[in-house]
Parts: C-alpha cells; structure tokens; sequence
C-alpha cells in the first residue's frame, strides 16, 4: 500500500471507479458520510433492487437530507462511523467517500473495527481519500492543512489490513475533475461547509481568493484532485 502515486494515468468522476470495482445491484450498502447525498442519489438511482443505509454526523446536512423524498430506497440517519446503528453480518457494501479522514483521530480505528463488524463475511468496503498533492490541495492548506489527519486515514487501513481485519483488494489512484462557477461557489461549498468549522481572517480571506481566482477562465475554476481508493474485503 502507498499513500500516494508519482503518476496517476486515470481522469474521471468517481462513480467510473466505484462501478468498475463492485456490483451494487441487488446489495445492502452502507454510506458513512453522505453529506448533501448527491453520491447517495447516483448509487440509488443507477441500478436495481438496492437498499442504501446513509449516515451523516453533520446535524445540518441531515436534516436537508431528511426533506428528501424521491429516494424510496434510501434510509437517511444522523449516526457517525464509530457506532454504525446497523446489526452484524447485515451490509454487503460500505462506502467512505472521503470522509475517513474526517473522523477524529481516537475513532479512526474504532471506525474500522465497526465497519468489520456490520459487513457480511465477503463484504467490501470502498474507501476513497484526496491525496495530499494538487493545486486545489494548495488552496485548502492555507486555511485548513489536511496533512496530519490525511496521513492518519492512511495509517488507519494500513494497519487495518495488517491486522487481517480486511484483505486489500486494490488500490486504485485516479484525478477527480472538480469545477466551480466562482470563488463565490468556492466559498459556500469549501471555506463555508457545515461539516467544518474555517475562521479566516481578511488578510487570509483575500489571500486564498487571489490564489483561487489564479485557476479561473472563461469556463470557470476547474482542478483535477488526486484521490486515493483502497477496496478491502472483510
């Protein structure tokens, strides 16, 4: 296992990756940080016979996601990945798009041990994290440095897999395209998400609006994030 990669060959949205690794129709998934359930929406949506358990910990992202009603097959609930409301054996996939590193430091592994725990034996769980390279990578570090908690997610499933708690079935790196309209977007989306909590200061204000503005042209700011997925089977 590697943290990162000196060359990533692949481009494209997430969903490529997640649908070439797994068959998801007819399963038991389970997402761990759904936030604005916009993932949620293209995994309830593309297939067939698919019962989706989504939890979020942010109080504000659920209950938008709770007004939601067009979902029949998804279960929204306010619950994080250290204590999964969901019995043994009973989930067929679990999904963290990046979202581990999230978690406070102390309930990384918690977390891990409670996804073995609700996965059927053969299960598998997909988790996705940004790598700590690019240049959208260097606007968020001017005002929220994502190193320490990054290296620790790793760290996390590593030892996770050393422990024979999951078999490591890949690892894949690929670059998610992300566009933004304007800084405005920017900042309602990133420096403003309810999930995080960013003071910026003016100085600090107008020093990341320059360094993002920077990436703007006639279509808007557009980045390629390095992300880094590691599909384990229990």
């Amino acid at each position: 296992m590697k943290i990162s990669a000196e060359q990533i060959e692949i481009t494209c949205p997430e969903a490529e990756i997640y649908n070439s690794l797994l068959s998801l129709d007819g399963k038991h998934i389970l997402e761990l940080g759904c936030g604005g359930a916009e993932i949620t929406r293209n995994i309830a949506t593309s297939g067939t016979d698919r019962t989706i358990s989504a939890l979020e910990v942010d109080p504000i992202a659920h209950e938008k996601n709770l007004q939601i009603t067009d979902l029949p097959n998804v279960t929204f609930v306010l619950a994080g990945a250290q204590d999964i409301p969901l019995e043994d054996n009973s989930v067929d996939v679990v999904f963290m798009f990046k979202s581990l590193h999230h978690v406070p430091l102390e309930l990384m592994e918690p977390s891990m041990l409670e996804i073995r725990r609700v996965l059927k034996p053969g299960g598998f769980a997909y988790i996705s994290e940004p790598v700590f390279e690019g240049d959208f990578n260097e606007i968020l570090r001017l005002f929220h440095d994502e190193q320490k908690v990054r290296e620790a997610a790793f760290d996390t499933i590593k030892k996770a897999v050393d422990k024979n708690w999951f078999r490591l079935v890949n690892e894949v790196f690929f670059n998610s395209p992300r566009k933004f309209e304007d800084f405005s977007e920017f900042e309602t989306h990133t420096i403003k998400a309810t999930h995080s909590h960013h003071t910026l200061d003016d100085n600090l204000y107008r020093r990341v609006k320059q360094r993002f503005e920077q990436h703007m042209g006639d279509d808007g700011a557009q980045f390629l994030m390095p992300i880094r997925v590691d599909l384990l089977q229990k």
